[in-house]
């Protein structure tokens, strides 16, 4: 019998542990089912970073769309730019050549003048000569001048 009596107090021990560990489980299961406060921070919480997410990929996008606007309009400007250095450069070319002409030929005028010959052709020459010199230098200046107003037009359109 007092083996009986102990099996008793054993079995009843342990029933009373299975019933703490029952209690416990349910109470930790309640600590996560839905509704509870718990939840409803964590899913706050999930919804907080999701909306923060989209803002983050939304100004990605948008300074990627203005890069790709600025790189676009900078690609622009150089062509521009280019096409302005190549038009100042095939300018600079025939300056170089029409002074060349010209001294060519003041340097003819002067030979016949030192020998005492009027050469009507070298006089024609080299009034022609200086005369497209000085429309090349016309037409360069000219070509700055588009240039600068080039610049200043952006500038006038901000202030506008």
């Amino acid at each position: 019998m007092a083996e009986l009596a102990e099996l008793e107090r054993r079995i009843t021990a342990a029933m009373d542990r299975i019933s703490r560990g029952v209690d416990d489980l349910s109470k930790g299961a309640a600590d996560v089912a839905p509704g509870d406060d718990a939840t409803a921070e964590l899913r706050e919480a999930l919804e907080a970073e999701r909306n923060a997410n989209a803002q983050l990929t939304e100004r990605v996008r948008a300074i990627k769309e203005k890069q790709e606007t600025m790189v676009s309009a900078l690609e622009k400007k150089v062509a521009r730019l280019t096409e302005q250095l190549n038009t100042a450069g095939a300018a600079l070319q025939r300056q170089k050549r029409l002074n060349a002409e010209l001294t060519e030929a003041n340097q003819a005028l002067s030979q016949a003048a030192q020998e005492g010959l009027t050469e009507p052709h070298l006089i024609n020459r080299s009034m022609m000569t200086e005369l497209e010199a000085l429309r090349a230098a016309r037409a360069a200046e000219v070509a700055e001048m588009e240039e600068i107003l080039a610049e200043l037009k952006p500038l006038i359109g901000e202030v506008a």
